[in-house]
């Protein structure tokens, strides 16, 4: 049997950071794919958002890697042509609740280290005459990014060092590792099998049950897998805003954002569908155009001059959340040999926004739990 010393299971971006970042230190590194192409699933269904790390409780992982993955990706991002723009984000408020919203956002962003500004309507409507609002917070950090072109530079970096990627590779499975000195024993859905000494469970969707098929792994560090779809609408014609524009935060709802890709063509969304499926197998991501009504209402809270007939379904996306509808939205779940207890073994769930922004911190941070110093 074949041996290696690091395979890491999915080609999203946080799989090829993390595949970077073994293979740049040193260990012949495999990142194995199902799929023909890179961030073909999660990383290919997004609203391509920087994030500055406003939203996320202090000290925690996603308050964390969020504001040191962006420093990473704007430095890689100048480094290597990823082509990106530092574009800006005013979050909205129409209420006085949703002032208090952005007051607490602003004191949030404040303890994670985050530049907010706080704005009144006159400022808000000075950077942006079309916008409608009583007060908005700008975050100047917040940018957008051609996620192919980062997971590309991933690629090509993770190359150079020496590792590959493996397309249309499954992974179904595992025997870890009994005791020191045996290696972990990976298997495939063509039959074929692979040593190695580092295994990282980057699948996404398929993170919860490709664990569930460690053998060696208690079933207790397993979390259940839930999916949430969220649909995004594309506008027709030009929009009048140079920002990205958000509604206050709900819960752990973003609420129906306008974007901007980096050819100055807007989308809105994603709205949040919780899919009564157990398997990614199962998941339609059309988009329904009926749920076009809801987007609409929303949008004129802060742009009342969106045309009617405006918005064209695009496409959508599914989050790989490890809690239900009604729960608290849970941290990143960065499970290493600290927890589990199993040498050479990290598990990634609960890998959503902002996971395309953390990326190469969660990287970082991998290659620590694995390779301590």
């Amino acid at each position: 049997m074949d041996r290696i010393d690091a395979v890491v299971v999915g080609a999203g971006a946080v799989g090829l950071a993390v595949g970077r970042a073994l293979a740049q230190a040193g260990r012949e590194t495999l990142v194995v794919e199902a799929q023909d192409g890179i961030g073909q699933g999660v990383s290919s269904r997004n609203s391509e958002v920087i994030h500055a790390g406003l939203y996320y409780a202090p000290g925690s992982l996603k308050a964390r890697l969020c504001v040191r993955g962006k420093e990473l990706l704007y430095a890689l991002c100048a480094s290597h042509g990823v082509e990106h723009r530092r574009c800006g984000k005013l979050t909205v408020a129409n209420d006085e609740a949703e002032v208090r919203a952005l007051r607490a956002l602003q004191d949030r962003a404040g303890a994670n280290g985050v530049e907010a500004h706080f704005l009144d309507a006159a400022q808000a409507h000075s950077l942006e005459p079309a916008l409608r609002c009583i007060a908005a917070l700008h975050s100047p950090s917040t940018g957008i990014v051609d996620s192919h072109g980062f997971m590309l530079a991933l690629q090509g970096d993770l190359e150079r060092a020496g590792g590959m990627v493996a397309f249309g590779t499954q992974a179904t499975g595992a025997r870890l590792a009994r005791r020191a000195g045996e290696p972990h024993v990976l298997h495939f859905a063509d039959g074929t099998e692979l040593a190695c000494d580092l295994v990282v469970n980057s699948a996404s969707l398929h993170a919860c049950a490709l664990a569930r098929q460690f053998d060696g792994l208690d079933a207790r560090y397993v979390p259940r897998e839930w999916f949430a779809k969220g649909n995004y609408y594309a506008l027709s014609g030009r929009v009048p805003f140079t920002h990205l524009i958000y509604p206050a935060p709900a819960d752990a709802h973003l609420g129906t954002h306008l974007t901007l890709d980096l050819g100055g063509q807007a989308k809105f969304g994603p709205d949040i569908e919780w899919l009564d499926v157990r398997t990614p197998e199962e998941i339609d991501y059309r988009v329904d155009p009926a749920r076009a009504d809801g987007f609409y209402a929303e949008v004129r809270r802060y742009w009342p001059g969106l045309p009617d007939g405006a918005l064209a379904p695009s496409y959508s996306g599914v989050r790989p959340k490890i809690h239900g509808p009604h729960e608290k939205a849970p941290d990143f779940r960065i499970d290493g040999p600290g927890l589990h207890g199993v040498t050479g073994l990290l598990n990634l769930f609960g890998i959503e926004s902002p996971g395309l922004t953390s990326a190469l911190a969660i990287a970082e941070l991998a290659r620590g739990l694995l390779l301590p110093a």
